[in-house]
């Protein structure tokens, strides 16, 4: 299957430039079997903190970021950047300095309140999920543009539209065959130190990827139904 190959640059500033666009209306009866199919594998996905220490196909991985990077985006900036971690050793720092954040966290910072919320997920300050994963993805946000020359250009959106990349991502993962977990450490300023991201940058995500572990365990919980999500006028 082939890709464009065409390099983004900016386009702040530039003309409308519109482009037809024609897509084949799906068949009915095609598009309600393919959204039932979908609802039902989705359905499926659940969030792991048992990993495998089994590796992950590179493509699938590289894939599921492309996906991700087709989301939609506050004046199309598209203000991501997705680091993918595989280095053990700096899966290694990147857990030290979670879990150090995350023991100050549970002894107080979160507050009763909020460890309450966690208490059914089984959380802990232990995140093994970091190192016994065999991938990371680590989703920064670009607060602004930066060019080589040091021009800076504000983006829009930024957490709208990164927060959709990481919910397509996601499901491009579990649709790919793969089991992930959204964690996210605060404060996550260590993130940008230890893979030496731009300043333009900040931590948003990370992502473990893997299989399961064959001994893996989830929380016995029950997601809200569509009548308490879907209201129609």
């Amino acid at each position: 299957m082939s890709h464009t190959t065409q390099q983004w640059t900016p386009t702040h500033g530039e003309p409308y430039r519109p482009v037809p666009y024609r897509p084949d209306r799906m068949p009915s009866a095609e598009s309600l079997a393919r959204a039932a199919e979908l609802r039902a594998r989705m359905d499926e996905r659940r969030t792991v903190r048992q990993f495998s220490t089994d590796p992950v196909p590179t493509q699938v991985v590289r894939d599921a970021i492309a996906v991700a990077a087709t989301a939609p985006s506050g004046a199309h900036q598209q203000p991501w950047t997705f680091v993918r971690v595989v280095d053990p050793l700096v899966r290694q720092q990147i857990r030290a300095a979670a879990e150090q954040e995350e023991n100050i966290s549970y002894d107080g910072r979160l507050g009763d309140e909020w460890l309450a919320a966690l208490r059914p997920l089984g959380t802990d300050a232990v995140k093994t999920h970091l190192t016994d994963a065999p991938e990371l993805i680590v989703v920064f946000q670009q607060r602004y543009w930066l060019a080589p020359d040091g021009t800076k250009r504000k983006h829009y959106y930024v957490d709208e539209s990164v927060g959709i990349a990481v919910g397509m991502l996601l499901s491009a993962l579990h649709l790919s065959g793969l089991a992930a977990l959204i964690h996210t450490p605060s404060p996550m300023r260590f993130l940008s130190h230890v893979l030496d991201r731009p300043e333009n940058e900040k931590a948003f995500a990370v992502i473990p990827v893997g299989y399961p572990a064959d001994d893996c365990e989830v929380p016995d919980l029950v997601r809200k139904s569509l009548d308490q999500v879907l209201f129609e006028a």
